[in-house]
């Protein structure tokens, strides 16, 4: 049996938030582009396992909502502390693992190698509960541990609580905790609450002493690993921390990175090697980028795909998809929608969306595309716009391969311009051109097209 497949996690995430003066619930926060929820919930899985319980409370159909499916959700419906919301997950789990990680939905720095360690040593020591600590983290607001004299944990010591001699110590509670399932769940009923009414899950700490049972610990290696988010302050200190991580990663796994200090990588976008970042550089969502690409200065680049070997200058992509061997920019726009296949230029100041550019088609400056089919090695001249909207639809345009689209030219939707087929600078297509052949004036009159002193096609 393997060690994960002795232990669920519970993830508590119904704490209402009320210092994020937000109307959405804390957890669903993002660090790096990744709710704060869902950074806890990957280094669970990642740690130990699928199987994981969340705990939700106030915003519980937002939470379900954004996280989705692949964890079993209870309710905590009256908040009367972190003891009672784990309780909540008893009847999920109770005989079904033999171990049980306990986290906190607003720790998105924690991560996976480090619950690893903690869930080792709590099954190599026989501990019936095991504390993530730190002596790293600033302790404002954080419960102590206490030790006797051979660094036994005795007690957690909240801070509200603490002389002035136990403010002094320097190893807080991490608030994530190992325990074994058996002792776990009928020592949550045997907690008292507090003055205020609350069951905490520090005070399982002193249960276990008094019953002479052994209570473990593992120290955390990064200074805000345990760092729990309650107000956007701390919002963007995590933001900061998750930052660094991730540009430190990305650098070492061959990525240059100009300016690491100006530029923002998401937590979900991927790299390849030998491609430069260069400064004030956004990469958001679910981006990928290839090998050997140029990225930016200047430039923002969401949930796209780009292939090896490419350059965006100064442009914001959205949801596009870029082939390899593909330059844009700099001033360009690629909306949602906008596939560029191979050795394709879009230059200067200009707009693709919901559209397609064939492989070796050049759309130099000052030009729109949109819900347009464009073949391969087209020329669209400076000027040239898709007029798709009527005030009701969306109306799509082809121009076939090899067609050369003249300076100013305005192409009326639904329109269709065939192969090697030229507008004139300045047409006004309404209706559709056949191949081999030259549209001029507004509104468009078709003419044969004359090449190298021979007539072709025409109509």
């Amino acid at each position: 049996m393997t060690r994960t497949s002795q232990w669920a996690t519970v993830v508590l995430a119904a704490g209402q938030g009320k210092r994020m003066q937000s109307s959405l619930p804390k957890v669903l926060h993002p660090v790096c582009g990744k709710e704060m929820a869902r950074h806890v919930l990957d280094a669970a899985r990642d740690a130990a396992g699928r199987r994981i319980v969340l705990v939700v409370g106030q915003g519980a159909e937002a939470v379900r909502e954004r996280l989705g499916v692949g964890f079993q959700y209870v309710a905590q419906t009256r908040q009367l502390g972190t003891g009672h919301a784990l309780m909540q997950a008893e009847q999920a789990l109770a005989g079904q693992a033999a171990h049980v990680l306990v986290l906190y939905g607003d720790t998105p720095l924690i991560q996976a190698g480090t619950l690893k360690r903690l869930m080792a040593q709590h099954e190599d020591s026989g501990a019936v509960m095991t504390l993530l600590t730190s002596n790293l983290t600033p302790t404002a607001g954080l419960g102590r541990i206490e030790r006797d004299g051979v660094g036994r944990v005795t007690r957690i010591v909240e801070e509200a609580e603490a002389d002035e001699a136990q403010r002094a110590i320097r190893e807080i509670n991490g608030g994530m905790y190992g325990f074994r399932a058996d002792w776990l769940w009928p020592a949550l009923h045997r907690l008292t609450p507090s003055r205020s009414g609350e069951l905490y899950l520090t005070d399982l700490v002193a249960l276990a002493v008094r019953d002479g049972l052994p209570v473990s610990s593992v120290a955390s290696s990064e200074e805000l690993e345990i760092f729990g988010v309650n107000n956007r302050v701390q919002l963007a200190q995590a933001e900061r921390a998750m930052r660094e991580r991730i540009l430190t990663r990305w650098m070492l796994a061959g990525v240059t990175l100009v300016d690491p200090q100006s530029t923002y990588i998401d937590a979900e976008v991927s790299i390849g090697q030998d491609t430069t970042i260069l400064p004030n550089t956004i990469l958001q969502g679910r981006t990928a980028i290839g090998l050997r690409c140029q990225i930016g200065p200047n430039s923002i680049v969401q949930d796209s795909s780009i292939g090896d070997d490419c350059k965006v200058v100064a442009s914001v992509l959205e949801e596009a998809e870029l082939a390899s061997h593909v330059d844009v920019g700099p001033f360009s726009h690629l909306r949602p929608g906008a596939v560029i296949e191979q050795e394709v230029h879009i230059g200067n100041f200009a707009e693709v969306k919901a559209s397609r550019l064939g492989r070796g088609t050049k759309m130099g400056h000052f030009s729109y595309m949109g819900d347009a089919t464009v073949g391969k090695n087209v020329n669209i001249a400076a000027g040239t716009i898709t007029c798709n909207f009527d005030g009701v639809n969306k109306n799509p345009t082809e121009i076939g391969d090899d067609a050369f689209i003249g300076c100013d030219t305005m192409l009326v939707a639904p329109v269709k311009v065939g192969d090697r087929s030229v507008t004139g600078a300045g047409a006004v297509v309404t209706k559709d051109v056949p191949s081999d052949s030259l549209a001029v004036g507004m509104p468009a009159r078709v003419r044969r097209r004359v090449v190298k002193g021979k007539q072709e096609g025409g109509v």
